[in-house]
């Protein structure tokens, strides 16, 4: 979709119709319709197409993703600075849709980086507990207000997050957190990005594509802007990346942005997100550890590769040409 296809006529309570760059969801207030925009302008680099940077695992997979005795993860990476430095390295060169973590972590770095954009993570959990002990659930750590704290100091936030786990018997008080945050951002004329995750004892498959067009549905329902989903194993007949697309169109005006998973080799990887994009019709990708499980310079130009796909339609030869340049 190019930028010209991006502009779309949003009429107002007054009866007023203006030229609006993406689709305005409707609890946007009529005055905050700009800012919306602004913001994601500046969560997707000005494409509506979102080039997630995930920074969220410290608690979700604690230090399992960012330190293994410098075997395969460069020692940079355990110490979180190494995250801030790559999303404003990013930012400088116009590359990184948002930075996504939690708000405690961004407070520590944001005064040192406050031109980042920041996507607030509202809740999250640890990995320890499992699913045959308990249902997973995820309640939120962090307010509205905790968030414009931030936004008052000075910091880029332009948006939130919420991971929600479909399936658990908890998913009732996720739904309802997340379902009220999504409106309060909205209200402030920022993005909501939802994690919508299969996953309990009543989930057998957690990427079930039937599951996961489900989730991506829901997202919708609550007026998520994007959802973050796990890719899909095949639907009978069909690719994952075709399968991914069933996804994609069930969420209707919610984008999809598909997860990195673990680090794959750099040609594999940008083969999978190219085909997330082209086939599966995402809107996006959210990328953590084939992108900050690398030095400072490898991690730049993986997330430039990315953003290549993502937001310029460029091949994967090219993506692999910026990546190893």
């Amino acid at each position: 979709m190019s930028k010209s296809e991006l502009l779309i006529l949003q009429e107002t309570k007054a009866g007023v119709v203006e030229l609006a760059k993406y689709h305005v969801p409707a609890d946007v207030p009529d005055e905050l319709i700009e800012t919306f925009i602004q913001n994601m302008d500046a969560a997707t680099a000005g494409t509506g197409k979102m080039n997630l940077f995930a920074c969220d695992q410290k608690i979700e997979h604690l230090n399992d993703d960012f330190y293994d005795g410098g075997n395969n993860i460069p020692l940079s990476s355990n110490d979180p600075a190494h995250l801030f430095e790559i999303g404003q390295r990013c930012h400088e060169e116009g590359t990184i849709g948002v930075l996504a973590g939690q708000l405690g972590l961004i407070s520590h770095y944001a005064r040192d980086y406050p031109d980042i954009p920041y996507l607030v993570k509202l809740n999250s959990k640890s990995h320890l507990v499992k699913t045959s002990q308990r249902d997973p659930i995820s309640q939120s750590m962090y307010d509205i207000d905790d968030v414009m704290s931030l936004v008052h100091n000075g910091i880029n936030v332009v948006g939130i997050g919420y991971t929600i786990y479909i399936g658990s018997e908890f998913e009732h008080e996720m739904l309802s957190e997340a379902a009220q945050f999504i409106r309060q951002a909205h209200e402030l004329g920022m993005v909501s990005v939802v994690w919508m995750y299969p996953r309990g004892k009543a989930v057998p498959d957690e990427k079930d594509p039937q599951l996961i067009s489900g989730a991506a549905g829901v997202a919708a329902c609550i007026g998520a802007d994007f959802a973050k989903v796990n890719y899909p194993n095949e639907y009978p007949g069909m690719t994952r990346a075709e399968s991914l697309a069933i996804a994609s169109q069930a969420a209707g005006r919610t984008g999809i942005i598909c997860s990195g998973g673990g680090t794959l080799p750099p040609d594999e990887f940008l083969q999978r997100l190219w085909e997330q994009m082209n086939t599966g019709n995402c809107r996006g990708a959210a990328t953590g550890r084939n992108i900050h499980q690398k030095d400072t310079e490898r991690a730049v130009k993986m997330t430039a590769a990315c953003h290549a796909i993502i937001c310029d339609g460029a091949s994967v030869e090219r993506a692999l040409e910026i990546y190893n340049s």
